[in-house]
C-alpha cells in the first residue's frame, strides 16, 4: 500500500503542465470599461516576494548578508533565454558564424532602448561558443526587425534540431560528467530531454570519424506523457544510440543475467559475448525537487513557497541517487543535481549518500573544470525547518516529536539514540522523556540557544550556482566517483532489534534496512536477488517518504510537484519562441501504435492490446528478421556489405507482414536489447533506435520493386554505403528541387542529370548536392555531404522531406553561396532565378503542375 501510494504521489509531480506565468491571458491584459471594479488597466506582474523565503534562506546562509539585496533583485527579474548549437549538425559552423558575424554584430550596432542592452552573446564558460544567451523583451521583438529575424531563425533551427532551447544552468551537469564516445550513460530522470540531447551530442561529437559511437544513452522517466515529450525532443538528434524507458528512477531494473532466457530472436550465436549486466560508465541524477531555483522563469512559485517544501522530497532523492550509484560501474562518475536552493535537497542528500556508501563513493573536485563558470562551494552547516520551527539537529526533532523529519536531513546525520534514557511513563503507559516534552509556551522558534551541527564531510566540493553571479537561474551540482563496490551490510531483522518505542525509531530502522538492502545489491550472487532486495529497499524507503509527506505542511508534495525544473524547461520555450511543438502530440518511434489506431478507425475495428514482455499496453520491441524484405532493400539500394545489418534492425510490430517502420540500432543498443531479452524484458521501452526505412503506402509505391523507402532521419547513417538509386545534382537543380518539390525530368537545368534521373528504377532515390566542379557520382563518405530523399516517379522527381526541412536547407545553401569569395559557380548555379523561373519550370512547365504532383506524393505517404 505504501509503495503504491508513494508512486501515485510521485507521478503527480510531473503530470501537471506549466503555463507561461509571466504572460497573463489576453482577457486579463486590459480593463473592461463596463466593469466598475476594473480600476487598474495596466498589466500587473506576479508578486515576487515571500517573507518565509527571505527568513529561510537568510538563516541558511545561501549568500552573505552583504549580497542579499543583489541576490533578491536578480531573482525578481525574468530569466534570459538560452540555447545551444547542436555540435553534431552539419551546419554547426554556419550557424555559429551567422550568430557571431550577423546577429550579434547587427544588434550591437543598433541602439536598443538606449543601447545599454546586450541581447545576444555566447556563454563564456561553454566550450567553443556553442551556447548562447539572449536577453530582450517581447516589446523589443516587435519593434526591431533584426530581433524579429533572429526570432524566426531560432524557431526554424530549433524545430529542425540544429539548435536546442535550454536554460543556461541546465547545460552544466552534462559537462561535468566527462562523457566519452564509448560510455554507457544513464539519465535517470530525463524528461523533457534537453540534457539527454546534450549527452547524445557529446557522444556523437567526440566520436568523429567513426561510423557510430560505441557508447549509448539510456534516458528514463517515470511518466509516459513526459516520455513522449522526451522522445519528441531527442527525435531531432537522429541517433541510433538511444533507448527511452518508462520506470520510476528508484526502481530502475538491474537487468542482471544469470541464465539464458530465449528472446525469440536468436540475433546472436555467441550470447556469452554480450554484456552480463546493465551497468553504466556515467549516471546523471537530475532528481525531482522543489524547484525554487527556477523562480525567475516560474514566478508563481513565490506565492506557493514554504519552508517545508524540500522535506517531503528528501528521502525520494536519496533513494534515486542510491539506485543510480548501484547501477554505476566502479571507476564511473555520477552527477547529482537539482534546481533547488534548499540544502535539505542538496548537501543533506549528498552527505547521506557518502555516509551510506562508506568510502566507496567520493566527491570529485572539479574546481579546475569550466574555469569561467562562477560557482560557490557547498554548505557544511544548515538547519531544518518544520511547521515554522527551526531544528538545528535531529535531537531537537525528536524532542518536538516531529515524525516527518529524519536524521539524514541534518549535517551530522546522527540519530541521537542515547536520548531514549531516563524515560518516564505517561498516563497511557507510553515511555516519555521528561526533557523532551515541550510546553506550549516554549520559544523553540528561537535558535540562538540551540546547538548547531556542522558536517565533517567534504561538502565544499559540491557546487552552487546563484542567479546574480552570471545572470542565470540557481542550480546545485555534486560530482561523485565510485571507487569501489558499495558495501554489503548484514541484514538486521526487525525481531532482533526489539520493539520500537517511537515512530522516529521506526524511521531509523527502515532507513537502515533500505541502506543495507540497496548496498547489498551489487554483491548478491543469487539469481533474482537484486530484484528481491530492490523491492524490500523500495518499500522501506517509500514508508519513510510516505510519513514525511503526511507530516509535511499543507500537503507539500502535491503543491510543489509542478515546480520541477524539467517541466519548467518546457515553459521556457514560451519566453521567446512559440510552443507549438510542445503543444502538439509528440511523435515517438512507437508510432506503429498511431498507425494502427488510424487503420482501426477506418475499418471500425478495435485495436488489439499490445504487449511488450510483461508490460501491457506497450508496443513490443522485436528484432526484424524478414530476410526477404532485408534482401530486397539491400539489392534495391545497393547497400555495401560492410554496413552492419544483421541484428541491428528493430520493429515495433509482431506482424511482419504489416510492419510500417524499421528502426536501426547501434551495436551498444543491440547489446542492451539482447540482455533485456535474456532477463525477461525487464526494461519497459517506449522508444529505441533510429527510423531507417518506412513502407511506401501510395498506389505508385506499391508498384516499386522495393516497398520501403529510406527515411530522412536514417539517411545520414546509411548514405556512405548506398551504391544504387543515388545521383549527384548541381547546386541549381538541388535548389530547384527544394523550391518546387517536384520537377519533370526534362525541366532540370542539367539535362544529363535529368536523363540519369529518368533512368532510375521506380521508387525511392537519394539526391546528393554536388559541390564545386565535381562531376563524378562517386559517393564521398563524408559527414558534410548534403542529401535528400526523393521519389522517382514515371515522369518526375519529387522531394520526400518536410516543407520546413526544405526551407532550412534553402536558407543554409543560400548563406553558403553568398559567403563564397572566390566563387566558381555560374550565376544559374547560385540559384538566381529569373521571373520566368519564379513562375514556371525551366522549360516553361507551370509551377502549379509540379506542386500538384508533389502534393500527391506527400499526401499518400506518411510524414517524415
Amino acid at each position: 500500500m505504501g509503495g503504491r501510494r508513494g508512486s501515485r504521489t510521485q507521478r503527480k509531480h510531473f503530470k501537471q503542465s506549466r503555463e507561461n506565468v509571466w504572460k497573463r491571458p489576453k482577457t486579463e491584459s486590459s480593463s473592461d470599461p463596463n466593469n466598475p471594479n476594473s480600476s487598474n488597466p495596466a498589466w500587473q506582474p506576479f508578486a515576487t516576494q515571500n517573507p518565509s523565503f527571505d527568513e529561510y534562506y537568510k538563516e541558511q546562509g545561501i549568500v552573505s548578508p552583504e549580497e542579499w539585496d543583489a541576490f533578491m533583485e536578480m531573482l525578481r527579474k525574468p530569466l534570459p533565454a538560452a540555447f545551444r548549437i547542436n555540435a553534431t549538425s552539419q551546419f554547426c559552423e554556419d550557424i555559429r558564424s551567422q550568430l557571431e558575424n550577423d546577429f550579434m554584430k547587427s544588434l550591437q550596432a543598433e541602439a536598443i532602448e538606449g543601447g545599454d542592452l546586450e541581447p545576444i552573446k555566447p556563454l563564456p564558460w561553454y566550450p567553443d561558443n556553442l551556447a548562447w544567451q539572449s536577453n530582450f523583451s517581447r516589446m523589443q521583438l516587435r519593434k526591431n526587425q533584426t530581433l524579429e529575424r533572429f526570432h524566426e531563425f531560432l524557431k526554424l533551427e530549433t524545430e529542425i534540431g540544429n539548435i536546442s532551447r535550454q536554460e543556461a544552468v541546465s547545460m552544466v551537469p552534462p559537462l561535468f560528467l566527462d562523457v566519452r564516445p564509448d560510455h554507457f550513460v544513464l539519465d535517470v530522470c530525463a524528461a523533457p530531454g534537453s540534457k539527454t540531447f546534450q549527452l547524445l551530442e557529446i557522444i556523437h561529437h567526440s566520436a568523429k570519424g567513426r561510423f557510430l559511437p560505441d557508447g549509448m544513452v539510456l534516458a528514463n522517466d517515470l511518466d509516459v506523457q513526459r516520455c513522449n515529450l522526451l522522445i519528441h525532443q531527442t527525435k531531432r538528434m537522429c541517433t541510433a544510440n538511444l533507448i527511452v524507458t518508462n520506470h520510476e528512477g528508484q526502481h530502475f531494473p538491474g537487468c542482471r543475467s544469470h541464465k539464458n532466457i530465449s528472446n525469440g530472436s536468436e540475433t546472436t550465436n555467441n550470447l556469452e559475448q554480450s554484456i552480463p549486466q546493465l551497468l553504466f560508465d556515467r549516471v546523471l541524477c537530475d532528481v525531482p525537487c522543489s524547484g525554487d531555483g527556477t523562480l525567475r522563469k516560474a514566478p508563481d512559485i513565490w506565492r506557493k513557497w514554504n519552508g517545508g517544501m524540500g522535506n517531503g522530497l528528501h528521502c525520494l532523492q536519496i533513494h534515486i541517487a542510491m539506485r543510480g550509484l548501484s547501477l554505476l560501474k566502479v571507476g564511473g562518475r555520477m552527477v547529482y543535481s537539482t534546481c533547488s536552493l534548499n540544502p535539505v535537497e542538496n548537501e543533506a542528500v549528498v552527505a547521506e549518500i557518502l555516509r551510506r556508501c562508506g568510502g566507496s563513493v567520493e566527491l570529485v573536485d572539479v574546481s579546475n573544470e569550466l574555469p569561467q563558470l562562477i560557482r560557490r562551494p557547498g554548505l557544511t552547516k544548515w538547519k531544518v525547518r518544520d511547521k515554522g520551527v527551526w531544528l538545528p539537529s535531529y535531537k531537537d526533532a525528536r524532542r518536538l516529536q516531529r515524525n516527518g523529519i529524519v536524521p539524514s536531513m541534518f549535517p551530522s546525520g546522527k540519530n541521537y539514540a542515547d536520548l531514549t534514557n531516563n524515560n518516564q511513563k505517561s498516563e497511557n503507559g507510553e515511555s516519555v522523556n521528561a526533557e523532551d516534552v515541550v510546553q506550549p509556551d516554549d520559544t523553540i522558534s528561537s535558535i540562538d540557544d540551540l546547538e548547531e551541527e556542522v558536517s565533517d564531510l567534504s561538502l565544499q566540493l559540491c557546487m552552487r550556482i546563484v542567479p546574480h553571479d552570471q545572470n542565470t537561474g540557481a542550480f546545485f551540482i555534486a560530482v561523485l566517483q565510485k571507487v569501489s563496490h558499495l558495501p554489503a551490510i548484514p541484514d538486521k531483522s526487525a525481531t532482533s532489534q526489539g520493539k520500537l518505542s517511537t515512530r522516529s525509531e521506526l524511521h531509523e530502522n527502515l532507513s537502515d534496512q533500505a541502506t543495507e538492502e540497496i548496498n547489498g545489491l551489487e554483491v548478491s550472487s543469487v539469481d533474482g536477488a537484486d530484484e528481491k532486495i530492490l523491492e524490500v529497499a523500495s518499500k522501506a524507503e517509500e514508508n519513510i517518504s510516505e510519513m514525511a509527506l503526511e507530516a509535511a505542511d499543507e500537503k507539500i508534495s502535491e503543491e510543489t510537484s509542478e515546480v520541477d525544473e524539467k517541466i519548467s524547461e518546457v515553459a521556457l520555450e514560451a519566453d521567446l519562441v512559440d510552443d507549438e511543438p510542445a503543444r502538439g502530440a509528440p511523435e515517438s518511434n512507437s508510432s506503429e501504435a498511431a498507425d494502427k489506431k488510424t487503420d482501426s478507425a477506418k475499418t471500425g475495428e478495435k485495436r488489439k492490446l499490445q504487449i511488450q514482455g510483461k508490460w501491457k499496453g506497450v508496443d513490443p520491441v522485436l528484432f526484424f528478421q524478414d530476410e526477404t524484405i532485408i534482401n530486397s532493400i539491400k539489392a534495391f539500394y545497393g547497400i555495401d556489405e560492410s554496413f552492419p545489418f544483421t541484428g541491428h534492425l528493430v520493429t515495433r510490430n509482431k506482424d511482419a507482414n504489416h510492419v510500417k517502420r524499421i528502426y536501426y540500432v547501434s551495436k551498444s543498443v543491440k547489446d542492451v536489447l539482447d540482455l533485456n531479452f535474456r532477463v525477461g524484458q525487464q526494461l519497459k521501452i517506449t522508444s529505441v533506435g533510429l527510423k531507417m526505412f518506412e513502407r511506401q503506402s501510395s498506389r505508385e509505391g506499391s508498384l516499386a520493386p522495393c516497398s520501403f523507402r529510406i527515411s530522412s532521419e536514417g539517411l545520414p547513417v546509411i548514405l556512405p554505403y548506398i551504391t544504387k538509386q543515388i545521383l549527384y545534382a548541381s547546386p541549381a537543380d538541388f535548389k530547384h528541387l527544394l523550391q518546387y518539390k517536384s520537377i519533370k525530368f526534362a525541366d532540370f537545368v542539367d539535362a544529363d542529370f535529368g536523363q540519369k534521373a529518368a533512368d532510375l528504377i521506380l521508387g525511392c532515390c537519394v539526391i546528393v548536392l554536388r559541390e564545386g566542379d565535381k562531376l563524378s557520382d562517386h559517393i564521398q563518405a563524408d559527414a558534410s555531404a548534403i542529401a535528400i530523399g526523393c521519389w522517382k516517379g514515371r515522369s518526375s522527381l519529387s522531394v520526400m522531406v518536410t516543407a520546413m526541412d526544405c526551407q532550412e536547407l534553402l536558407e543554409r545553401l543560400s548563406a553558403r553561396m553568398e559567403t563564397e569569395k572566390n566563387g566558381t559557380l555560374a550565376p544559374e548555379s547560385l540559384g538566381v532565378l529569373d521571373k520566368k523561373q519564379d513562375m514556371s519550370g525551366e522549360n516553361g512547365t507551370p509551377l502549379e503542375d509540379h506542386n500538384v504532383e508533389a502534393m500527391k506524393i506527400q499526401d499518400t505517404n506518411a510524414s517524415e
